[in-house]
This record gives C-alpha cells, sequence and structure tokens, in this order.
C-alpha cells in the first residue's frame, strides 16, 4: 500500500478565507520513506502575527516563496495513487483539494486520519495531538509546527502503527470509503455507531454539553452523518464541525412527531447552529369585516397585536393558499378577498354571498374543534384548536371515540409542550392530508 504523508502550515482555519504558507509531503511505500517533497507557499495574504511565532514562517519568507497554483502539478503528481495521510486529515485534505481544484486538479484519493488511527492501535493515552502522542510515543519532532517537521513525525507515527500490526485497522478503515474521517475530530465513533436508524430527534452538544444543533430524521444515523460529508470548508462548517462534542437523541415513532418535537425543541433551547425557526414570526392571518355596501369582505394581513385574525399562518404564502381553497370550496369572489386586483364587471348578491363567507368562516371555526391525531403509539392532543402536547397514551383498546372522560386521561398521560406558529401550520397540513388519523371529541 503506497501513502502521503501530507503536513501543511496555513494563515487560518478556512481554506475558503485563508492560504497555504507551506507544504511537505513524505512518501511512503508501507515499509520505509521512500521519497520527500517541502516547500514554501505564496499565501497572497498576510500571515498574523500569532501564527509567525508560532510557525517561524515570515512574510518575507513567503513573499519569494511560489504559488500554490505553481507547485500544483507536482503536489498532485505525488498524490496520486496514494492514500493521503495526515494528522487529523480533514484540516490538510480541505485545503490541499481547494487549492488543487482552484489551479485545475481534481483530488479524489482516499484519506486516512492517524489521530483515529492511533485511538485503535494505541489506546489509552489522554491525548492525540501530535505533540502529545509523539511523545507518548518516544518520536523526537525536529521543527515542529513546520511542515516538515510535523509530516516526517506523522510518518513515524504510521511506521509504529504498521509495526503494531495495524494493517488490519488501516484496512478496515479504508474498505468502509473513508467514512469515519467524515466524522469531526472531537465526535467518538461510538457515539455514532449506536445511533438508530430509525425517526426521532437528534443533539449536537459542544465540549461544555450545551446543544449548538437540534435535528429531525426519519433515519437518525443516515441524517447525523449527512452533515459530515461532502467538502464544504466553509468557516461556518468548520466552526460547527469543531464544535461538536457529543450526540444524543431521542426516538420519535414517526417523521412527523419529530418535526414537532424538533421545532419545540428548537424553540426551548435556541441552538446557535440551528437558523431556521429561529426567526422573529411576523404572522400573517385572514380577516373578516363588513364595507360599506354589506358584503363581508376576507382579507390577508400582518397579524396585528389588537386585532385577532379567523386563522393565523407562519408564511404569507400559506395564508394565500388557504383563501384560495376557501374562494374554491365555498364560491367566493376573488375581487372580494383581494385576490383579483381587476375591476369586476359584477358582483354577487350580498345576502346570499355572505351566507357563503360565513360557511367558509365556520369551516375554519370547525378546524378549532378538540381532536387527537394518532401515529402509532403516540398521541398529539389539539383542543380548542391549540395544541396542548403529546406523548405515549396507554389504552386498554383501540380508540374509536374521543370522549370527554378518554380526554382528561390523555392530558394526564402526555407531555405538554408550548405551542409556536410552525408547529401549528405542520399540524394543519397534517390534518388536511391525512383525516383519517384525527379523532375528534364526541361531546
Amino acid at each position: 500500500m503506497q501513502f502521503a504523508i501530507v503536513d501543511i502550515e496555513t494563515t487560518g482555519g478556512f481554506p475558503q478565507q485563508h492560504g497555504i504558507t507551506e507544504i511537505a509531503i513524505v512518501l511512503h511505500n508501507g515499509k520505509t520513506i521512500e521519497g520527500k517533497f517541502e516547500s514554501l507557499v505564496n499565501p497572497h495574504q498576510p500571515i498574523p502575527p500569532f501564527i509567525v511565532g508560532m510557525t517561524g514562517i515570515t512574510n518575507a519568507m513567503v513573499a519569494v516563496a511560489p504559488s500554490f497554483s505553481e507547485v500544483a502539478e507536482q503536489v498532485h503528481n505525488l498524490l496520486q495513487n496514494r492514500v493521503f495521510v495526515a494528522h487529523n486529515v480533514n484540516f490538510d485534505f480541505s485545503f490541499v483539494k481547494h487549492f488543487l481544484q482552484e489551479a485545475g486538479y481534481a483530488l479524489n484519493v482516499p484519506k486516512l486520519c492517524t489521530i483515529r488511527l492511533s485511538r485503535k492501535v494505541f489506546p489509552g493515552f489522554k491525548k492525540y495531538g501530535l505533540g502529545h502522542l509523539t511523545r507518548e510515543l518516544g518520536i523526537q519532532i525536529e521543527n515542529r509546527h513546520r511542515a516538515g517537521g510535523d509530516a516526517l513525525a506523522t510518518a513515524q507515527v504510521l511506521d509504529l502503527v504498521l509495526q503494531n500490526n495495524g494493517q488490519r485497522v488501516i484496512k478496515e478503515m479504508l474498505a468502509k470509503e473513508n467514512k469515519d474521517y467524515l466524522l469531526p475530530p472531537n465526535l467518538p465513533k461510538a457515539m455514532v455507531s449506536r445511533l438508530p436508524n430509525t425517526p426521532g430527534v437528534y443533539y449536537f452538544h459542544n465540549k461544555a454539553g450545551k446543544v449548538i444543533y437540534v435535528g429531525k430524521a426519519k433515519n437518525i444515523k443516515k441524517r447525523v452523518v449527512s452533515h459530515f460529508t461532502g467538502l464544504d470548508v466553509s468557516k461556518k462548517r468548520q466552526d460547527f464541525l469543531r464544535e461538536i462534542y457529543e450526540v444524543v437523541h431521542v426516538d420519535c415513532p414517526t417523521e412527523f412527531i419529530a418535526s414537532l418535537l424538533e421545532s419545540i425543541e428548537i424553540k426551548r433551547l435556541w441552538p446557535i447552529y440551528n437558523k431556521s425557526q429561529k426567526r422573529y414570526e411576523q404572522l400573517w392571518g385572514i380577516y373578516v369585516f363588513e364595507d360599506n355596501r354589506g358584503y363581508f369582505r376576507l382579507a390577508i394581513d400582518k397579524k396585528h397585536k389588537h386585532v385577532q385574525p379567523v386563522i393565523c399562518f407562519p408564511l404569507l404564502v400559506d395564508a394565500h393558499r388557504s383563501l384560495w381553497k376557501m374562494v374554491k370550496d365555498y364560491g367566493l369572489h376573488p375581487a372580494l378577498c383581494f385576490l383579483d386586483k381587476n375591476q369586476p364587471s359584477a358582483l354577487p348578491e350580498v345576502a346570499p354571498y355572505n351566507t357563503s363567507v360565513k360557511q367558509a368562516l365556520a369551516a375554519l371555526t370547525a378546524q378549532k374543534e378538540t381532536y387527537i391525531i394518532q401515529e402509532k403509539e403516540h398521541t398529539v392532543l389539539v383542543e380548542n384548536g391549540q395544541f396542548i402536547g403529546m406523548g405515549a397514551f396507554q389504552s386498554t383498546s383501540k380508540l374509536e371515540m374521543l370522549t370527554e372522560d378518554i380526554l382528561v386521561k390523555i392530558k394526564s398521560s402526555i407531555t405538554p409542550y408550548a405551542e409556536n406558529e410552525v408547529l401549528k401550520s405542520m399540524i394543519r397540513k397534517y390534518v388536511e392530508r391525512y383525516p383519517h388519523k384525527v379523532l375528534p371529541i364526541t361531546q
């Protein structure tokens, strides 16, 4: 097996914003080192002082160095048909792949992380950073924090892995198409391995144990792993991956229940990396009023603090969709609902038209009834049009009608949750789509 052990020095942590200042490649044939390449690189941007202090690479040194595009062909050739090896491989690989792409070269090689590899072959160390690991293994690093010195030290780590029957571990890792290496560096593989392939809600925690992201899934494991696939090298994603130290989950019987719980948890926890459902909720309502000709008019407008609409929506498009449905179902006039801006040639008679409007409003009011949604062993309770909560409700027999007595038992069994407009919209759409799963109360 042929390896290319790579180390780079950079001006920062993200290839979209920063540049490479030095690159080193150690070629290894699985038994011994057979070649080396090392070069300073002009990043065409200033090197931050703290990085100058750490690496010793100055702006003056890289000013006369070649640009990455000038060494790209040689770097690409050295990496071909070899396993790309690095300590925390995603960092080095993302930079090298990014700048090779900019130079017109595609990098499609397997990659191997010596951090994860060492954890398997040399378990029990407190830390597996290159400095700590080499001290534990008795490897002397020359020119620490320089590409050549760190690449050579990483090659010696690989040597010791191979000498300690690490070939099997390497083959196992590569056989999985490097999926292990897509995991964030601080997230133990065992946590992901234990995730189920069933619906639910998952939570990413940072080092301090704080929830930084909440998501829902039809297949928890598949969805969690999807966060780590691809090669998005943006600062936002790299920050996100670096902060993930733990993933936990809550099982849900269906994806719909998971969607409701996700919305509840985002509103409750306000995780830093969730963007959807965290904006100010500008709600839209359908209002009714009587004009000077006696017509009952329906209109869509922003929800006002002191005027209650007939029904609210989180999105303007949902309000329009609902109002158009009322127009079609009850024969309402689009112009009298402000949906047609053209001057109508003729209008219906006032009294029959107002009767149709009342029927449409009655149908909306009916949506505020009390009912439950049954999703396998889970029950969602809506009382007087308001979401109350959900949870497992144990019944001695299959429910075929919802009475006041059963309602009391359900309310004592489920978990109450705060309602929000996104959640209300999801329930409303679900009821429209699956009416057979809705059980209204029988007086």
